[in-house]
């Protein structure tokens, strides 16, 4: 089991809970080897089928997270958010969302932002109901797991202080 202080509603500061999928191997100098070298082959099968997300049940059933919204990111990152990225944080983080079956770790840090308030903006019944369908035909098809350089997206600072690619 792993568990990590995300950002929440309103930036409120809560744990997730997911399946552990990689070592914490470093170095001689003590840094973290790269994602590709730590993630485990069993991790690998739990990231592909998305059964390492399933802890967050626990989440979603103590009110911090809900099925649909955008995926709770790390903590280090709320800083580097611009105005209108920092608009996620209007709703409860999802175990899946608009990004996540729309091309998932395949699209770009501000694509992925953009669909977050996308579904903010447009969210209802029917667009959830949507986005649970194509969530399991994403799951069940194991579309978009990692993206084509790494194995996990990494965020980067701009700049300008805001987060991308």
């Amino acid at each position: 089991m792993f568990k990590q202080q995300r950002p929440g509603l309103n930036e409120k500061i809560f744990t997730v809970y997911k399946f552990r999928t990689m070592t914490d191997e470093r170095d001689e100098n003590g840094k973290l080897l790269p994602d590709s070298v730590r993630l485990t082959k069993f991790g690998s099968f739990l990231r592909s089928t998305s059964f390492d997300e399933l802890p967050q049940l626990f989440n979603i059933i103590k009110g911090d997270m809900s099925f649909i919204g955008p995926r709770p990111l790390l903590v280090e990152y709320l800083p580097m958010y611009n105005e209108h990225q920092r608009r996620r944080h209007e709703v409860r983080p999802g175990l899946t969302g608009l990004a996540q079956i729309s091309g998932r770790n395949n699209i770009s840090w501000e694509e992925t932002f953009d669909l977050d308030i996308q579904y903010i903006e447009t969210m209802g019944f029917l667009k959830e109901c949507e986005i649970i369908l194509a969530t399991i035909k994403t799951v069940l098809l194991r579309e978009g797991i990692n993206s084509e350089a790494r194995v996990t997206m990494e965020l980067t600072k701009r700049p300008d202080n805001s987060v991308g690619m």
